[in-house]
């Protein structure tokens, strides 16, 4: 079993590494990928030095699986290169999200759809992933009619320069913007780039992906997407309208017996999801769960992941637990 890891030197690859490390996944031969200048770079994964090789080089070692975090432009490129030589590619860029022919696999709600033909998988945004699982046990249960959507994302969805933009912010250091303004102190109701609709990119993912995931082309679903100066993880306020009436208390269970939800709910005591307690965890945490009074058969959730982990990292490397698992690699 040779498993490849594509853009090693990157945030996500790193967590990649740690994640790997602790659920013990088996493999015979690592690969470590990066571009051209990180050629010969030595990353230590668990007590031993791997040197990093080109994409290139990495074909030539025709790994089993390929887990790709380096761009949609490096996946629209090289997966299908991959996929050809019978590497089973998993890809957590935007570039085959939305492809028809592609799979959008969050794995506890829709592993099963996948078989030995799909070579390219896509591991969706980080945002809806976390989203989505809390939604299950609500779709399945009540069928969802719509959804309006603000998130706060951390500044580490958009990689290491943003997080250094952050830090020298703070540090009164002299600062090489990602964002277009200050992110200290400040919050952005801003990413990805402004489509002609005055949606932004990663407000349309919100939109499309979901529907996709939950396999429901006509979800009412509308989305603000806001950075701020967090390092923990995303946070998400969703208004959920049901289509058949709920009891809160039986959500509450449903969601608790969900795999990869925790429940903290119990405002009276200050006990909710935030991000500070996110940080470094694989769970998607909800709470401050309350009927929404103002409209019929609706309510409101408060749904807290670390995105480098569930949103990116943890959800790829379940997929690649599902295929070894399953045979169908």
């Amino acid at each position: 079993m040779k498993l490849a890891i594509v853009g090693a030197t990157g945030m996500v690859g790193g967590v990649m590494l740690d994640v790997l490390a602790e659920r013990k996944f088996y493999f015979d031969e690592l690969i470590l990928v990066a571009s051209e200048r990180s050629k010969g770079k030595v990353i230590e994964f668990k007590g031993k030095p791997i040197q990093v090789v080109t994409l290139q080089e990495a074909l030539e070692l025709k790994p089993d699986v390929a887990i790709f975090s380096a761009g949609g432009a490096t996946s629209l490129e090289w997966a299908p290169r991959f996929a050809s030589i019978n590497t089973t590619v998993i890809d957590n860029s935007s570039a085959w999200r939305m492809d028809v022919n592609k799979k959008l696999i969050v794995p506890e709600i829709n592993a099963h759809l996948l078989t030995k033909n799909d070579k390219i998988i896509a591991n969706p945004n980080c945002s809806t992933i976390q989203m989505v699982l809390a939604l299950l046990p609500l779709q399945n249960n009540y069928k969802i009619e719509r959804l309006v959507i603000s998130t706060y994302q951390s500044v580490t969805g958009s990689g290491v320069a943003a997080m250094k933009q952050l830090e020298d912010e703070r540090a009164g250091n002299e600062v090489t913007r990602v964002y277009p303004y200050q992110i200290d102190q400040n919050c952005l109701p801003h990413a990805g780039e402004f489509g002609d609709n005055g949606y932004t990119s990663e407000e349309m993912k919100l939109v499309h992906e979901t529907r996709k995931i939950l396999d429901d082309a006509e979800m009412k679903i509308t989305a603000t997407v806001v950075r701020v100066p967090v390092v923990g993880g995303h946070s998400e306020a969703v208004n959920v309208e049901l289509k058949s009436d709920f009891e809160l208390n039986t959500i509450k269970s449903q969601l608790d017996n969900t795999p990869g939800i925790s429940v903290i709910d119990d405002p009276h005591n200050n006990q909710y999801p935030m991000p500070l307690n996110a940080q470094g965890k694989d769970d998607v945490f909800v709470g401050r769960l309350r009927r929404d009074f103002s409209r019929p058969f609706a309510l409101n959730m408060w749904i807290v992941s670390d995105n480098l982990r569930k949103g990116a990292a943890t959800n790829a490397i379940q997929i690649a637990e599902y295929l070894v698992a399953n045979e169908l690699v």
